[in-house]
C-alpha cells in the first residue's frame, strides 16, 4: 500500500475507489473470484461488480452495486454516482443486486488480524467478501489490512495468493 496513497494524493483521487477498482480488477482477473454457485451448481461469471458498503453522513450504512468496467475514469464516475445515490438514500439494499458482485467493506476505524462478516445462512452466498482495515504507519511504511473470505468450493488459498499479489502489483502502479 506504500506507494498508493502518494498516488492518489497527486492526482486528488479518493483512496476508496483507487484501491476498490483495483481489488475489482483483480478479482475479475482471476477465473475462482468470478464462480458462484447457482442452482448447487458451479456458474462462471464473465464480469463481476462491486457491492461495497458506503458510510452514511449520519453514520448508518448502505449497499451499493458498482458496474465495473475496466477503463478506471469509467469506473471512478459510475463509483461516484452509486456512492451519492446511497448517500442521499436511507435504504439498506441496492438498487439492483445479484450473485454476480463481491461483497467489499472498509472498515477504517479498525486494524484488525481477522474479521467475520455477518450471514444468515437459510440464503444460498457463494460470494466472496473482501474487507479494508485501518491505514498504519508500520515502520515509515503504510499499511492496511485486508481480509478475503471465499467459497471454499470455489477457491482455495492458492486463489487468494494470486489476488493479494496482484492486487498489491496494481496498488504499486502510478
Amino acid at each position: 500500500m506504500y506507494k498508493s496513497l502518494p498516488i492518489c494524493q497527486r492526482k486528488n483521487q479518493s483512496f476508496f475507489l483507487y484501491y476498490l477498482y483495483r481489488a475489482i480488477k483483480t478479482a475479475n482477473e482471476i477465473e475462482n473470484f468470478r464462480y458462484r454457485i447457482v442452482e448447487d451448481k458451479p456458474f462462471l461469471y464473465d464480469v463481476i461488480h462491486a457491492s461495497a458498503t458506503i458510510n452514511r453522513p449520519n453514520n448508518t450504512f448502505g449497499f451499493s452495486y458498482i458496474d465495473f468496467d475496466s477503463d478506471e475514469s469509467v469506473f471512478q464516475t459510475i463509483a461516484k454516482n452509486e456512492i451519492e445515490r446511497v448517500k442521499s438514500s436511507n435504504t439498506l439494499l441496492p438498487a439492483k443486486g445479484g450473485d454476480n458482485v463481491i461483497h467489499f467493506s472498509a472498515v477504517p476505524w479498525l486494524n484488525f488480524t481477522s474479521i467475520s462478516h455477518a450471514r444468515k445462512f437459510s440464503i444460498s452466498d457463494s460470494c466472496p467478501k473482501i474487507s479494508f482495515g485501518k491505514m498504519m504507519d508500520v515502520n515509515d511504511t503504510k499499511t492496511m489490512n485486508v481480509s478475503i473470505h471465499g467459497h471454499h468450493a470455489l477457491m482455495d488459498g492458492y486463489h487468494v495468493g494470486l489476488f493479494t499479489e496482484r492486487f498489491q502489483m496494481l496498488m504499486d502502479e502510478d
